[in-house]
């Protein structure tokens, strides 16, 4: 047998990203090498598996055809390696998108989760809102992401990493009442929100919206950190997740306000593509699940 995986795994990206050269930066490689490996997988194969035009790649009708083989094979090279209990032999690069409430919350032993399984596997990280999350897994920039509903596109694989629920909180040097706070009191002071499109900021706007005499400050950040020091700061009030604040509340940096309305919960998965993506990518999921469930378990002991 005179291919190798690597042509193959050349094959297999150049098929799903429709570029050489996307194919090489996924690949950590040039895009020189994946032409040839492409064309010694052709040579081999004695068939040509894509046309290639100026600014565009379409596969042959026996690329086609091979493509889904060619995945198989991969997808076998990476059991026999689990089977074999050596899945830390896996050196690819896993492209991992957050967001900012799990950089900010159990990211750190997530990757050292990570780290122990596939010692070899380098992660590339990316930290951003949600929907544009999104987008970065439809058009394959990440392979895995790890973020809160809800969302524009569906994924074939989705795994669950709990509930996030959202919490008032003020510095204790703002003057509110001890005793619930009523939407007058809130409205007193700057409401810091998070990011303008996404749903927590929304529903903040609709439901100050429902009172016309009232006139909120409200003061969107699409940096969760910041919001939070800046709650810290005094520099207004906002609604945070819980997990994100327990810290803060412990040491009275931050108090929780007695309001009876919050945004909607933040529920989290972990989204790839289970049909395209390596194996690993579906293991670093199932994994985010066991440390999101492990943090959710301390944060609420610690609450």
């Amino acid at each position: 047998m005179n291919f190798n995986l690597k042509q193959l795994e050349a094959f297999v990206w150049v098929a799903d990203l429709g570029s050489f050269r996307r194919a090489a930066e996924r690949l950590n490689t040039t895009q020189p090498n994946i032409s040839s490996r492409i064309s010694s997988l052709e040579t081999t194969l004695q068939v040509s598996l894509m046309d290639r035009d100026a600014g565009s790649v379409r596969l042959t009708t026996k690329g086609q055809e091979l493509l889904y083989r060619a995945r198989q094979v991969l997808q076998s090279a990476e059991q026999l390696m689990e089977a074999a209990d050596q899945a830390s032999l896996y050196d690819g690069v896993l492209r991992l998108g957050v967001t900012e409430m799990v950089a900010r919350t159990w990211l750190r032993e997530y990757l050292k989760a990570l780290k122990e399984q596939f010692p070899q596997t380098l992660v590339e990280l990316s930290v951003d809102i949600s929907v544009n999350l999104s987008k970065e897994l439809r058009d394959r920039s990440i392979d895995l992401a790890l973020q809160n509903a809800p969302f524009n596109h569906q994924t074939s694989g989705e795994i669950p990493l709990g509930e996030y629920p959202l919490i008032w909180v003020a510095s204790p040097s703002i003057a509110l009442p001890e005793h619930a706070v009523n939407i007058e009191d809130l409205a007193q002071y700057p409401v810091i929100t998070h990011a303008r499109n996404t749903r927590p900021h929304k529903e903040v706007v609709q439901h100050f919206a429902s009172r016309r005499d009232i006139h909120p400050r409200l003061v969107q950040s699409n940096n969760v950190s910041a919001s939070l020091q800046m709650c810290v700061d005094g520099m207004g009030i906002g609604t945070l997740p819980a997990a994100m604040v327990y810290k803060e509340l412990a040491k009275s940096e931050l108090v929780r306000l007695d309001y009876p309305w919050t945004p909607a919960q933040l529920d989290f998965y972990a989204r790839y593509d289970a049909e395209k993506s390596p194996g690993i990518v579906a293991r670093a999921a199932a994994i985010a699940a066991e440390v999101s469930k492990a943090f959710l378990i301390d944060a609420g002991d610690s609450c």
